[in-house]
């Protein structure tokens, strides 16, 4: 990561749950992790749910029409400014824990934990169900019924790895994924 001391303001456009735009500068909020815009999660019910989607609106709806400011000094293997973002005195980062959108991502910052367990408790956002946790979930790991209705491929000349085909010779580091071994 680089340096790359900033304050951004102005009207945000979303770009998913965890990001924004601003002036032309893309902002990853700092220490959250949303699902990825097609992850699916399972509701009370265990009827799936496009979760990751619904946190873009949540985002979408808190960001409104109001001027966010961006505070940060780092930037992201993607070249994105990592920031905390706010509307006025309010943490949008900590809202959107708060109202269950997104998780804590202590790999990068503990400072939404409490926020976390307070919407885990009162199953709000993705607690109200169950999820794969987005860093997980793009490492290729999936709820069982949504791995089973979402299979994509059948590897004809090698075998399942994760959500890809490989060689037969080749040993799977990769946790199940949508590909199917043809039988």
């Amino acid at each position: 990561m680089s340096v790359a001391m900033a304050d951004v303001t102005g009207p945000a456009r979303v770009i998913d749950g965890d990001t924004i735009e601003i002036t032309g500068e893309r902002i990853r909020l700092n220490g959250i992790d949303t699902p990825e815009a097609n992850q699916l999660c399972l509701d009370e019910t265990g009827k799936q749910w496009r979760c990751g989607r619904e946190a873009t609106f949540a985002l979408t709806t808190i960001v409104g029409d109001q001027a966010i400011t961006c505070k940060g000094n780092e930037r992201d293997k993607y070249d994105r400014l990592i920031a905390v973002c706010f509307t006025g005195a309010n943490d949008l980062n900590g809202e959107m824990v708060r109202q269950g959108w997104a998780l804590a991502y202590r790999k990068y910052s503990t400072d939404y934990i409490a926020e976390e367990a307070d919407a885990r408790a009162k199953k709000l956002g993705l607690w109200r169900g169950q999820f794969v946790a987005p860093w997980d979930w793009r490492r290729g790991e999936r709820l069982t019924s949504e791995a089973q209705n979402t299979c994509c491929k059948i590897c004809r000349k090698g075998k399942a790895c994760g959500n890809s085909c490989i060689s037969r010779a080749y040993t799977c580091r990769k946790p199940p994924g949508c590909a199917c071994d043809a039988k």
